[in-house]
């Protein structure tokens, strides 16, 4: 009997040996991963289903690219592995890593995805940010860098993507990298020519039929009206949400929100009869108001994002203003609204206008193999990329869209028609039944 016992507490040891050891072995990604010069702390991590495994790492990145000696920052990584005989999706984010799931179009394809942190957000940034490093080229060469990297054993082919910000990223990296990739899927993203683009406001102008606009119109002027009443549901639900607005004010962010509302009612919303109507009480009128310009680029959190996205839109990627003429008697300002506010008076900077002339130059005589999705009602889409006759690269709009457009969300025989077209771009055949495998999602963002 003693014997067995030993016998049994030997085979368990054994077993739990044989298990350690199994577990402790790197997988074939991981030592390829392990092998890249740059890429420090690389961890396990869950995914979705659809992935055999997923790592986040930080790659280690130049601050000042253009120069070898410069400091460091650590840049964040997901790789989300399917196999390395499969094309390879690169999600470019604009802002911060949102999630770290599967994007559309990787399911689409079926492919490994790579989603890349842009420079200077969320945690890819050094202790202090020296913003002008805050570039679009540095930012390429980040991606550039990562890139290079992975395709020495992701040999298939590449596609680079991007929603809105994350877009426009996919546009400056193609620019300055246009091998790095085989083909792009911009999703949402202007091309802004000047820093307070007047084509938005041209948009806002003409979008919709005369009686939305008008409803818009009115609603704005009913916050106006009633802001005395409205103003402290405002209060509470700051305080409710621990939202602070020292920079300028809870009064001054009122104003400055019922002038966002126009834009963010067509970006996101789009449907007039969803706006409270002049006899609406005050809390219908503010839980509409926000649900659709929710407050976020006035309240003073997560102001180091909010910073590095405005630095960013007044000094190379352009942004838009706000049109006060028909709300003059309600504000102290005699000129249309900038940004320029949210930006502290020690940050120098300077709007270079040669920056997006050269990214609409390369585009027009360069951009091959891209593709331009836009919903017709997103303000964004007024300044969209025109591709010229002479490149291969197809834009399409989603008939009533707005900034939540993805592919699922086209009509069938134009969805049809970008299947064919990344089918033969990429050399993959898009099942056609079930072929989204879920929510895309819908993302709020500044841009």
């Amino acid at each position: 009997m003693k014997n067995l016992s030993h016998r049994i507490i030997n085979i368990v040891l054994i077993a739990f040996v044989l298990i350690s050891t199994s577990c402790s072995q790197k997988t074939e990604l991981e030592k390829k991963l392990s092998g890249i010069k740059d890429a420090n702390s690389i961890t396990r991590i869950e995914s979705d289903s659809i992935y055999s495994e997923s790592y986040e790492l930080w790659f280690t990145q130049n601050i000042d690219q253009s120069d070898s000696k410069s400091k460091q920052f650590q840049q964040r990584v997901i790789i989300n592995h399917v196999g390395f005989d499969r094309p390879t999706v690169v999600i470019l984010e604009g802002y911060n890593i949102y999630k770290t799931g599967s994007g559309e179009l990787s399911r689409l394809l079926k492919a490994n995805q790579i989603t890349i942190e842009h420079r200077f957000f969320d945690n890819s940034k050094p202790d202090s940010i020296p913003w002008e490093q805050l570039t679009i080229k540095n930012a390429a060469i980040d991606q550039h860098r990562i890139i290079e990297s992975l395709k020495k054993f992701y040999k298939g082919k590449w596609v680079s993507t991007g929603i809105s910000k994350g877009g426009q990223t996919t546009m400056y990296h193609r620019r300055f990298f246009p091998k790095d990739v085989d083909a792009s899927v911009v999703y949402v993203a202007p091309l802004n020519l000047e820093r307070e683009d007047p084509r938005i406001t041209k948009h806002l102008e003409t979008v919709g039929t005369e009686e939305e606009r008008k409803k818009v119109r009115d609603f704005q002027l009913n916050l106006f009206k009633k802001k005395e009443a409205i103003l402290p549901l405002l209060k509470e639900y700051a305080k409710e949400k621990e939202y602070t607005f020292n920079k300028i004010g809870i009064e001054r962010a009122y104003d400055l929100d019922v002038l966002e509302y126009s834009f963010a009612f067509w970006q996101w919303n789009g449907n007039s009869n969803d706006i409270p109507g002049e006899d609406a009480t005050v809390t219908e009128i503010f839980d509409h108001w926000k649900s659709t310009a929710p407050f976020s680029f006035f309240y003073d959190q997560d102001s180091s994002n909010d910073l590095a996205f405005t630095y960013q839109a007044l000094s190379e990627i352009g942004f838009y203003s706000y049109d006060i003429e028909p709300f003059k008697q309600y504000l102290t300002d005699t000129f249309d609204i900038t940004f320029d506010f949210k930006i502290p008076d020690n940050i120098k900077y300077n709007y270079n206008s040669e920056s997006m002339e050269d990214i609409n130059n390369w585009i027009q005589e360069n951009g091959d193999y891209m593709l331009y999705l836009y919903g017709e009602n997103d303000p964004w889409a007024s300044t969209g990329v025109n591709p010229s006759n002479t490149t291969l690269a197809i834009k399409m709009i989603n008939p009533g869209g707005n900034h939540s457009t993805r592919i699922s969300s086209f009509p069938d025989d134009m969805k049809e028609n970008i299947f064919v077209l990344l089918e033969s771009w990429i050399g993959v055949k898009i099942e056609r039944e079930n072929r989204l495998g879920g929510n895309p999602g819908v993302m709020f963002e500044i841009l």
